[in-house]
């Protein structure tokens, strides 16, 4: 496929985790990533690429914490996927290495995330755990579907009146930002259920992101920016 130089991309990435040590709160400098996934998109939600990808030396190697993962549950499901070929068992660094292989493929300038702090930090406590280089290349914007939207949500009055018909607030009576509500606010479907693994997750956070463009209002998205 040639790849249409006019165009923007951007990578969506999505990583599912299990803890070093067990403990009540999800801190992201506890979390191992197993399941990494992301996407190639445009700014109307055109996915280009998909990439699956179990860390192996997590996923494989570590299996007594895998088995207090949050999602633990889904591991049957991951092996029964390995053994269909539809996800693939690479090392951390092969898997650093592709998705640095399509950021240069593309000349992705940004890459995002729902709620990026826990990726970022979780991808840099796996490469400190392995020993391991930085996951993104240097430069690049690290970017939040998370803080886009609460940009753009927190001005319209439909989407707070949506989560408190559907009991969506926070204790503080404050509408919720989860991928998963936003999505069934985007998509007016009440069923939807978020897959939480990671390729699936990219998918939907990619949409949140097509939305919040699509609304051509000025927005924070940046990881760092106040």
């Amino acid at each position: 496929m040639k790849i249409d130089r006019r165009k923007k991309y951007y990578m969506v990435i999505d990583t599912e985790t299990c803890p070093i040590t067990q403990q009540d709160e999800v801190d992201p400098d506890n979390m191992l990533a197993y399941d990494i996934g992301w996407v190639i998109c445009d700014k109307k939600g055109k996915i280009y690429e998909k990439r699956s990808f179990l860390n192996g030396e997590i996923f494989l190697a570590e299996t007594e914490r895998m088995k207090s993962a949050y999602y633990a549950s889904k591991i049957p499901m991951y092996r029964e996927k390995i053994y269909n070929e539809e996800i693939k068992v690479k090392s951390y660094g092969q898997i650093r290495y592709a998705c640095r292989k399509d950021i240069d493929k593309y000349k992705v300038e940004k890459v995002f995330a729902h709620n990026m702090r826990f990726d970022y930090w979780t991808l840099r406590k796996t490469q400190d755990w392995l020993k391991e280089n930085f996951f993104f290349p240097y430069g690049i914007e690290i970017c939040d579907t998370l803080k886009m939207s609460r940009s753009i949500m927190k001005q319209r009055p439909s989407y707070k009146r949506f989560c408190q018909k559907y009991g969506y607030m926070t204790k503080n009576n404050q509408p919720r930002f989860t991928a998963e509500i936003l999505t069934r606010y985007i998509t007016d479907n009440q069923d939807f259920v978020e897959s939480h693994t990671a390729l699936e997750d990219a998918i939907i956070e990619s949409q949140i992101l097509a939305f919040c463009f699509k609304q051509h209002k000025a927005m924070k998205y940046r990881l760092w920016e106040k």
